[in-house]
C-alpha cells in the first residue's frame, strides 16, 4: 500500500473549508427560517379553522378553506383587527350597510343582524379585547334579524 504525496497547498485547504463552512451556516439559516415559516403558518391556520369552526356553530355557510382564511387574516386579524372601533372603521362599516346611492342620495338603511355577526366572529376570534366595545356598537344599530 503507498500513500499518495499532498499536492494541496495549506491555502487551499482553508479556502475549502471555509467555502464548506460558510456553505453549512447558510444552508442552517434557511432550514430555521422555513421552520419558523411553517410553524407560524400552522399556528394561522389553527385560528383560522377555529373562525370557520364559529362561523359554522352560527349557521354561516362559507366556502373558504382554513389555508385561505389564513392568507387574509394571518395571525391578527388583519385589516379587520387593525382598530375595530376607530370612527373610520366604523363609518366604512356604515357605508357598506347604505343604500349604494351615491352623493346626495345616499341613504343609511336598516340590515338584517346577521350581516355583522361574521364580522363580528372574526373580531371575537382574532383580536377579543375588541369585541365588547364592537358588540356595543352594533347593539346601537337599528337592525332587524330575520330579514322581515
Amino acid at each position: 500500500m503507498s500513500t499518495a504525496n499532498e499536492t494541496q497547498s495549506p491555502r487551499e485547504r482553508s479556502v475549502i473549508s471555509i467555502v464548506a463552512i460558510t456553505v453549512l451556516v447558510v444552508l442552517a439559516v434557511i432550514a430555521t427560517i422555513l421552520f419558523v415559516g411553517a410553524r407560524q403558518e400552522a399556528r394561522d391556520v389553527d385560528k383560522a379553522q377555529q373562525l370557520l369552526d364559529s362561523f359554522a356553530d352560527a349557521g354561516i355557510a362559507v366556502s373558504f378553506t382554513p389555508d385561505q382564511v389564513a392568507q387574509v387574516l394571518g395571525n391578527d386579524g388583519g385589516a379587520t383587527c387593525a382598530d375595530p372601533n376607530s370612527a373610520l372603521a366604523r363609518s366604512t362599516l356604515l357605508a357598506g350597510l347604505s343604500n349604494g346611492a351615491g352623493g346626495p342620495g345616499l341613504r343609511a338603511t336598516i340590515v338584517e343582524s346577521r350581516l355583522l355577526q361574521g364580522q363580528l366572529l372574526i373580531i371575537q376570534t382574532y383580536c377579543p379585547e375588541e369585541a365588547e366595545e364592537f358588540q356595543e356598537f352594533i347593539d346601537s344599530l337599528d337592525t332587524v334579524s330575520d330579514g322581515t
